[in-house]
């Protein structure tokens, strides 16, 4: 069942990369993965999909200037988002295929401070991480050398752009320096998807960030 009650959704460059197939695999799959939970964000795909497709079919022929938006009016007029098939355990369905099954297939690996992680098998270009952070944790204070996308998938954690529970995806530039915390409640399970490595300032982070590849 999708969820309604999703706070934090993906960035329009994201959305359209996706409809256009430009995305690395490890993209493709987060994006996937939360438009599996997402009801905004799927219909909002479907559209730059559909508006992909309608520009297309027009370019053999002359196009107006208000090509574009005439379409994107078209789509707003009773615009309804397709259904897709999700999971009835914790992992949405575009997931269990590179897992092999739920939460209690993932073949965990300790990388330091209480973290686990999985690095599921993808394309180069993008990197695909499942991280479970022991509740209240502290991840290290971080920056990125590129785009990080982190989707909840249980638990929560929090940091200065807010609080992000399950289906919400924070999304994070070269702009963002940050210290996400799992919530006190329970172990937070997340799927993170990197272009670049993480950018940490201090050495012994500097040397977890070298055992745990990330």
């Amino acid at each position: 069942m999708t969820q309604t009650h999703i706070k934090h959704h993906l960035d329009d460059a994201t959305l359209m990369g996706y409809a256009s197939g430009t995305l690395p695999e490890a993209f493709n799959l987060i994006v996937a993965t939360h438009l599996s939970l997402c009801d905004t964000c799927r219909a909002q795909a479907l559209a730059y999909d559909a508006v992909g497709g309608a520009l297309l079919d027009d370019a053999g022929s002359e196009m107006s200037a208000d090509s574009l938006a005439q379409t994107l009016a078209t789509l707003d007029d009773g615009f309804d988002a397709a259904p897709v098939a999700t999971a009835t355990g914790d992992l949405p369905a575009p997931l269990l295929n590179y897992v092999g099954g739920d939460l209690d297939s993932i073949k965990w690996r300790p990388v330091g401070m209480g973290v686990k992680q999985a690095i599921l098998p993808t394309s180069r270009g993008a990197t695909a991480r499942l991280l479970c952070i022991p509740a209240g944790t502290a991840m290290p204070d971080h920056g990125h050398n590129g785009k990080e996308l982190t989707l909840v998938l249980k638990g929560a954690f929090q940091d200065d752009d807010g609080y992000f529970a399950r289906g919400d995806i924070e999304v994070a530039d070269k702009d963002v320096q940050h210290i996400p915390v799992a919530d006190i409640h329970e172990d937070c399970i997340c799927l993170a998807v990197t272009d670049a490595p993480l950018r940490f300032d201090g050495w012994l982070p500097r040397i977890w960030q070298k055992f745990a590849r990330i």
